[in-house]
């Protein structure tokens, strides 16, 4: 049987995600479902509990439960055994984990229960055109699991001394080199750190405020104060002093001049005349 990882010991077929069903393998299915059937919630929900299982295993339900077929089942991979489905009632299943060979067997659920290495494997069986070629949802999904990064060079300075495929292989990156002509493309991984999920900001005006308010970690933003500066048409603009006003400059700021006088009577019997 294969074992189960320290962290998952404690799983119980209730306790399944399709994330966590990931770790186990198909005698650890057996194992958990018989663990469970006592449980009379276990069978009253056996679809749901089936559901989370399929995300990750292939089931199939042998009618002819010989020897002949069993052989058949377990020739192609498959785990064969029995399970109680109800109170009264008992069915032959064969498992067999999923295979993720292809980038399009990659899923949120699944990624981070892959190796860098067996990720590498994936994309050089996919590739043609480089990491460029994947489609924006493929690289949000490993990308949601490793961290990558890509460059391309010719092939003799790929592996140059003191360079980025150096210091990446040195970091416990994995690698996948793929040729290009005369040039190499290196796409890096590395599987990320488990981290806590980020909060949920902006759901509710109040939670935004309260987390502004107790968030000592963000960043102060300085906010400028319009409210006590004076509008432009309050600003007063300086003129001269009195003591420098002269004749010449007198007449020139007060002189509103006759033409302008002529030139708004002529237009206003313009505007009577229409």
């Amino acid at each position: 049987m294969t074992k189960v990882s320290e962290e998952n010991k404690g799983l119980t077929l209730k306790t399944l995600t399709k994330s966590t069903v990931w770790d186990i393998q198909e005698n650890d299915v057996f194992r958990l479902w018989e663990g469970a059937e006592k449980d009379a919630e276990v069978l009253e929900n056996m679809r749901h509990y089936q559901d989370i299982l399929r995300s990750a295993f292939m089931i199939e339900e042998i009618r002819d439960d010989s020897a002949a077929m069993r052989a058949k089942y377990e020739k192609q991979g498959y785990k064969v055994a029995q399970v109680k489905i109800s109170e009264s009632a008992k069915a032959t299943w064969a498992l067999k984990k999923k295979p993720i060979v292809r980038v399009t067997d990659l899923t949120y659920e699944n990624i981070r229960h892959i190796s860098a290495a067996k990720l590498m494997e994936v994309l050089d069986r996919n590739f043609g055109g480089g990491w460029d070629s994947l489609s924006q949802s493929i690289k949000d999904i490993i990308e949601s699991g490793f961290d990558i990064s890509t460059t391309t060079l010719p092939k003799d300075r790929l592996h140059k001394k003191g360079g980025m495929y150096e210091k990446k292989m040195a970091d416990g990156y994995d690698v996948l080199e793929v040729e290009k002509g005369t040039w190499v493309e290196a796409i890096f991984a590395k599987l990320k750190p488990e981290s806590e999920k980020p909060r949920m900001k902006f759901a509710s005006l109040k939670e935004n405020f309260d987390d502004d308010e107790n968030d000592n970690d963000d960043e102060e933003v300085e906010i400028e104060d319009n409210y006590n500066k004076p509008d432009e048409d309050d600003i007063e603009i300086e003129g001269p002093n009195d003591d420098e006003i002269t004749e010449d400059n007198y007449s020139t700021m007060m002189d509103l001049g006759g033409d302008d006088e002529d030139i708004t009577a002529e237009s206003l019997e313009d505007y009577a005349d229409e």
